[in-house]
């Protein structure tokens, strides 16, 4: 079985030399490097030449990680995708190897994402890795299973720049009979560097494109009630954070939601209510 392990890149030729490496030191034999440069201004095109045995992908528009995951995901030839982040990187050399082993054996497996520890969290919680159901994965390091990223269409395109496709690719793969694990204490280091971060837009972003998630998904005799809890949980936290000011761009992603439904370029597709119910009920117990 062939993997892909993609990385998207834009403006971190400082850092991403280390996703690189560690993306080139797993031992499992059968992959292949890509990184895809978003339009990078800085000097991310001079480490082509420091690794050629990494493929190069440079961009002269800037079209985002979404889209870059969906390209390495349709090329041909992979059975697995692994995307990695840029200012991300594997802790264990094994990682991709064990995990392969792990969905090769359980083909029903249609993603599995990796643990993470940060800077904010940098301390391992458990010592023997091992394998949980869950409703999501984390982004900045993930395996998928490329047979049921094309039965599911691959990731759908939010009208916000940021967050939520992974659950939203978790709930259609749920949906089409796949499952979602997480490989606990198997660690991807994110840096989480702010470099080409914006916290508020971030946010607006990410309350606009959960809101359309559960527009998008959720069965209508219960679109109404759950699009109203959303919007009662996203103000909730976002008056109750102490660490920056997140009220306006809340209420800025409310509106940004609510432009986006009269375009008339919503494309609702909703789950079963069994997939919806399913989705909640690993959310809460991996919580």
């Amino acid at each position: 079985m062939k993997i892909l392990i993609g990385i998207t890149s834009k403006n971190r030729a400082s850092i991403l030399p280390k996703s690189i490496k560690s993306a080139l030191s797993q031992d499992y034999l059968n992959k292949e490097i890509w990184v895809y440069d978003d339009a990078s201004t800085d000097e991310t095109k001079n480490l082509e030449s420091l690794y050629p045995q990494v493929n190069w992908l440079f961009s002269d528009l800037p079209n985002g990680y979404l889209y870059a995951r969906n390209l390495f995901m349709q090329k041909g030839g992979y059975d697995y995708f692994c995307s990695l982040d840029d200012d991300a990187w594997f802790v264990d050399h094994t990682a991709i190897r064990k995990a392969l082993d792990h969905m090769q054996a359980n083909p029903n497996i249609g993603a599995l994402g990796f643990d993470m520890l940060t800077p904010d969290s940098p301390k391992r919680c458990n010592v023997v890795p091992y394998i949980i159901e869950s409703n999501n994965f984390i982004g900045c390091g993930h395996i998928i299973n490329l047979k049921a990223a094309k039965k599911i269409g691959y990731y759908t395109p939010n009208p916000g720049f940021y967050g939520g496709e992974e659950k939203d690719f978790c709930i259609r793969l749920i949906n089409a009979g796949y499952k979602v694990v997480n490989y606990k204490s198997m660690y991807v280091w994110h840096e989480k560097t702010m470099l080409s971060r914006d916290l508020a837009n971030q946010h607006l972003s990410g309350v606009c494109n959960d809101l359309v998630f559960t527009y998008r998904r959720a069965p209508l005799f219960i679109l109404i009630p759950s699009i109203l809890i959303k919007f009662y949980k996203h103000l909730k936290f976002s008056l109750t954070y102490k660490k920056e000011p997140l009220l306006k761009p809340c209420l800025q992603g409310f509106r940004f939601f609510f432009k986006w439904l009269i375009t008339g370029k919503t494309h609702r597709n909703p789950v079963s209510l069994n997939a919806f119910t399913t989705f909640i009920k690993l959310g809460k117990r991996s919580s």
